[in-house]
């Protein structure tokens, strides 16, 4: 077996042992004017690539497709033959259609007062001079261009540029380490790189050119770097560098867009993998293209004519990329891209934009929800959040009351709330409720997506019944889907195909409840195996939450003689809720009276805060270092690496079970 391959070691099905029995139906009037119904699911399982060819009839190609899929498993081509171009597809098209004027991002710098408005006719010239502009710099159709910028209008117009012309362009977060940087330029062997002299964060300036210069100083294939001045800041310039102000903004605003193979190469994405060498997921352009604008369309019931919609993750990650410039744009939305953190002037910033702009659509992640609920109810209550009509989750499986405080203090108990389970592989949202069908539960994806044939299944590759628990799978191909691992097939064989025959296993636990209903475990990895039964730290984190004086968990699996392993949890408190000599007892005595007495936790440390990504993943990694007593892994990736000190220190003091 792969050493790539996640879960081997969790060989028996998933204990199911969280239940939940509240429901939301669709509201009357969303549902009567929804973009999709529920006779999509039927049309789809009739004719699953007729139903992916309707898709892509929403695009505008220069060329039909001949053949619609090629599946030599586990190799997929989509729209074989067809052409189109993505930058087209996102700006001209819109213009052409006479909504030049309408606006495709409200942009809001993090310094309060620093914002943009950007029109359909705006992005057309700005993406047709950036184009012009790196062909002057002799980037060419294939050429990799590496991007690690801060959430400023020059990002998503970078990106449409490189799509404009062929070019593949690889994103990389704007926190990440010059070492990580430069292994990215490396392994794509990218020949340009577009960056910042500094974005904002956390008011104040925040300095990207420096670590560019020390990635790229042994990186001899790029030969120049392109600075966007956003900041001020002085920062160094050396014979590569090249102003973005100085080159871009006298170029010509008009730009011919060439079409591109359905097959093309779009983008590059890296994600860790367990290695330590990162994974280059490769997506293509028409298949991918299709299925991001569906989904937005779908998923988020989009009117482009009237709604506002505000997907606050940055565009360093996928969801940026799928549901910020390409979904969102081929749609012609208008969107909100925000620079900073939401606790920066304030913690009501989010909420202050939400009613600045009047956003209609919002997507988060749990993370940021479960913040939110720390710091209180009262925050989200100052501001008017009415025009919101429709919220989305995304990122990791949410919890039922992280759920349901979403949807009673943002979404004032009216809002339905999409919970999408996708991933970077995957391209596009493929598990999600739709806000006109689905009765939804608290915590739950639901069902896989009109054309999306997803499963659960054991050990063995078999479907599990309704009521069990098991591995999530793909079983068919799907338009948006990666086609390999840059520059390595085999890597994606062995990563994504060994574990089951014919199958797509995207790593992740998944139950099915009695209803046939979908709800996603977390990580296979993150499975504790304890007395022989395997429970999910998801479940065991949504019973803590379920706590009326928990925000926020994070468990992990400790060695333990007795039982193999123990539930060791890490919790922050809500806002107003105090730490009490007895807390440890009444959260154990909860989740064994939520889950059973098999899930009861060994320890429960109260904390100030998690050990976060800046992309806001909790990195149980090394909540399993610190409760085993081991010397902790790379924490650079670490929004602040000093909350694991603080962790440290709380365990020896830490309650154990009697």
């Amino acid at each position: 077996m792969a050493t790539e391959t996640p879960g081997q070691e969790t060989q028996e099905t998933l204990s199911n042992l969280l239940s939940e029995t509240r429901r939301f139906e669709p509201p009357a009037d969303l549902a009567s004017a929804a973009n999709v119904t529920a006779d999509a699911y039927e049309e789809a399982a009739q004719d699953r690539l007729a139903f992916w060819e309707r898709a892509a009839e929403r695009l505008t190609w220069a060329e039909r497709w001949n053949t619609t899929l090629e599946w030599k498993p586990p190799f997929s081509k989509w729209f074989v033959d067809g052409k189109l171009n993505v930058a087209y597809n996102c700006v001209d098209r819109h213009v052409e259609a006479g909504r030049g004027d309408k606006v495709a991002y409200h942009w809001e710098g993090e310094p309060e007062g620093d914002t943009r408005t950007i029109t359909y006719a705006d992005l057309q010239k700005e993406v047709a001079k950036a184009a012009n502009a790196l062909e002057e710099l002799g980037v060419r159709k294939g050429d990799r261009v590496a991007v690690y910028m801060p959430m400023i209008p020059e990002l998503p117009i970078a990106l449409l540029a490189c799509a404009r012309i062929g070019a593949i362009h690889s994103v990389v977060f704007g926190g990440f380490s010059a070492s990580a940087l430069k292994s990215r330029i490396d392994d794509a062997d990218a020949k340009i790189v577009i960056t910042a002299d500094g974005g904002y964060r956390r008011g104040a300036p925040s300095a990207l050119k420096p670590t560019v210069d020390e990635a790229v100083a042994d990186c001899p294939g790029v030969e120049h770097v392109l600075v966007v001045r956003r900041t001020g800041q002085d920062v160094p310039v050396n014979e590569r560098d090249v102003w973005w102000h100085d080159l871009v903004e006298r170029q010509p605003s008009e730009h011919e867009p060439v079409p591109h193979d359905a097959e093309d190469p779009l983008y590059i994405l890296y994600t860790s993998g367990t290695t330590g060498k990162p994974k280059g997921i490769l997506h293509t352009t028409g298949g991918y293209l299709t299925q991001v604008a569906w989904t937005h369309h779908a998923v988020f019931d989009l009117k482009p004519e009237t709604d506002i919609y505000w997907c606050t993750a940055d565009i360093g990650w996928v969801t940026g990329h799928s549901y910020i410039v390409y979904g969102p744009l081929a749609n012609g939305a208008t969107s909100v891209i925000y620079e900073g953190t939401p606790d920066t002037p304030h913690r009501g910033r989010f909420w202050e934009i939400v009613q600045k702009y009047q956003v209609t659509i919002l997507y988060t992640a749990p993370t940021a929800i479960r913040t939110f609920m720390k710091w209180g109810d009262d925050i989200p209550a100052k501001y008017d959040m009415s025009s919101l009509r429709v919220l989305g989750s995304v990122g990791e499986p949410i919890n039922p009351e992280a759920y349901v405080w979403y949807r009673e203090h943002i979404g004032a108990n009216r809002c339905p709330v999409v919970d999408t389970w996708w991933q970077t592989e995957t391209g596009g949202i493929m598990i999600s409720p739709l806000p006109g069908v689905t009765a939804a539960k608290p915590g739950a994806a639901m069902r896989p997506l009109p054309g999306v044939v997803a499963d659960v299944v054991d050990d063995q590759g078999e479907s599990v019944p309704n009521g069990g628990g098991g591995f999530l799978v793909v079983r068919e191909p799907w338009p948006a889907m990666l086609r390999t691992i840059w520059g390595d097939d085999q890597r994606y064989i062995d990563t994504y195909w060994s574990r089951f025959e014919g199958m797509y296993f995207p790593g992740d636990g998944a139950k099915r409840d009695e209803d046939g209903d979908l709800w996603l475990l977390g990580r296979v990895d993150d499975v504790m195996l304890v007395s022989g039964h395997n429970i999910s730290t998801t479940e065991v984190e949504s019973a803590l939450v379920s706590h009326p004086k928990v925000a926020e968990a994070a468990v992990v699996g400790a060695t333990d003689p007795v039982t193999g392993q123990a539930i060791v949890s890490f919790v922050i408190l809500r806002g107003g809720a105090e730490e009490s000599e007895d807390i440890a007892s009444e959260l154990r005595a909860h989740v064994a009276k939520t889950l059973g007495p098999i899930a009861k936790p060994r320890q429960i440390l109260v904390v100030p805060e998690l050990p976060k990504t800046r992309s806001g993943k909790i990195m149980r990694r090394l909540l399993r270092d610190v409760a085993e007593n081991r010397s902790l892994g790379d924490v650079t990736t670490l929004t602040d690496s000093s909350v694991m000190n603080l962790i440290a220190e709380k365990l020896p003091s830490a309650k154990s079970d009697d």
